[in-house]
């Protein structure tokens, strides 16, 4: 029950990730993105040294494969979050939504296609639904999901890149923000020398939610990571569809977006894949017990 408690919070806090960052629509992406990383930052390191994790951050610095692994996970990562930023700045959560929805399906085929993995029949169904869906929204609205389809593929691909070459949650989020860090440095400067605008500064509410991004970037991370180590996978991968329900939910119900009707037969179809992939995740589960069993009663 730990376990399960730590996952649901973790996905309720990135549920509401729309609700926090449109708060700060009066700020650029970009500013939000560089405050976001400097914070996290901050707030990896300061876990690490009160938690005495110092240690493990030092050794896995001193790895200079593993820190190239982790420049392109924090390219992606970042990528990712600049463009969830800047859909909640222009009221487009519901599209970053589906986005989150087309993830697992999106990592199911990268796992096909680049690792060669064998797929269950309802999770090779999901994978064809999920394309079906992809090209209704392109047909229906006359252009790609560009949002949905970024976010997913990011999101996937660094995913991918965790799973090949993984190590320890807050360490790789603490190595990832210092791969960010010159980049938002430099953008800090060039904020500086061209003497423009920005939000950090213009209130104390506007400056204390820049800083609370590091916060609740690192928090959910860890207890998702921490939830991980309790629980089966087939739980891990059912749950993880509260985030982009929260966010559905959000965009619908509180932010008040507008959509066209189409999109509503795309997320029809996206839950419809959702269902598929999900039974076909306990199948495999299931599947597994039963060669266990077999091989126990063999070696009996």
């Amino acid at each position: 029950m730990q376990g399960l408690g730590l996952a649901l919070a973790a996905y309720m806090i990135w549920g509401c990730f729309p609700l926090f960052f449109s708060l700060l629509s009066s700020v650029t992406a970009s500013e939000v993105l560089v405050h976001r990383v400097i914070w996290s930052l901050l707030a990896t390191l300061l876990i690490s040294f009160v938690f005495k994790r110092a240690r493990g951050l030092l050794a896995l610095l001193q790895q200079p494969i593993a820190l190239g692994w982790l420049a392109l996970s924090s390219l992606l990562v970042a990528s990712n979050w600049l463009i969830f930023i800047w859909a909640v700045g222009q009221h487009r959560v519901m599209e970053a939504s589906l986005g989150y929805f087309l993830t697992p399906l999106v990592s199911l085929v990268l796992a096909r296609i680049l690792l060669k993995e064998k797929l269950h029949f309802w999770q090779a169904a999901a994978g064809w639904l999920a394309a079906v869906a992809v090209v209704w929204e392109l047909i229906s609205l006359g252009s790609l999901p560009w949002i949905p389809l970024s976010l997913a593929l990011t999101f996937g691909f660094y995913g991918l890149v965790r799973k090949q070459h993984p190590v320890d949650a807050l360490h790789g989020l603490t190595a990832e923000t210092l791969w960010m860090l010159p980049l938002a440095l430099t953008w800090l400067g060039w904020v500086f020398i061209s003497d423009q605008t920005v939000g950090y500064g213009s209130s104390w509410q506007i400056s204390l939610l820049l800083m609370a991004s590091g916060v609740i970037t690192a928090a959910p991370l860890l207890l998702f990571a921490a939830a991980a180590q309790r629980l089966d996978l087939s739980v891990v991968g059912f749950i993880m569809y509260i985030n982009p329900t929260m966010q559905f939910i959000s965009a619908v119900v509180i932010l008040k977006e507008d959509y066209p009707p189409e999109r509503l037969i795309t997320f029809a179809l996206i839950w419809a894949a959702m269902l598929l992939f999900m039974w076909g995740l306990w199948r495999a589960r299931q599947l597994l017990k039963q060669q266990r069993l077999a091989e126990q009663k063999v070696a009996n």
